[in-house]
């Protein structure tokens, strides 16, 4: 079965990547679950228009990401969140929240899909993100959630 990747999948691809997979896994994991979409010459036009929205997100190369590393390794990131007693968030820390507080330290737009949560953030205090800006270069990064 012939598909295109929306989003990347472990393993298997990127967004906007024309894939040839098993029917099975195809048929009953990647289009259930949204990671794809079947193949068709009207789709490949859509395919490209990922591809091109996929490289305007991406960090240039890989001296540019060591570059952002760097910065982001050098300091903590505060990210500023409503807090009730006890230190206790209303709702969670998202990682759109940490793009957010990210991209005003590096200076640059983070896309939220490169963020690695391990576990949902919902305290007050020192945490620690990864965040994958390059194939082969992660980030690891200090964050100080405060109360606003």
């Amino acid at each position: 079965m012939k598909i295109i990747l929306t989003q990347e999948v472990e393993g298997l691809g990127a967004a906007g990547d024309v894939l040839e997979v098993k029917d099975g896994y195809g048929r009953n994991y990647l289009l259930p679950q949204g990671h794809a979409i079947r193949w068709t010459r009207g789709a490949q036009s859509q395919a490209d228009a990922i591809k091109a929205a996929r490289s305007a997100r991406a960090v240039r190369d890989e001296a540019h990401a060591a570059e952002i590393k760097t910065k982001l390794e050098k300091s903590p990131v505060d990210v500023k969140v409503k807090a009730g007693e006890g230190g206790r968030l209303f709702g969670a820390v998202t990682a759109g929240d940490l793009a957010v507080a990210i991209g005003e330290v590096v200076g640059e737009s983070i896309d939220k899909r490169t963020i690695i949560l391990g576990n949902p953030i919902k305290t007050l205090g020192s945490h620690q993100v990864s965040i994958k800006l390059h194939d082969e270069v992660s980030a690891a990064v200090a964050l100080n959630v405060i109360p606003a």
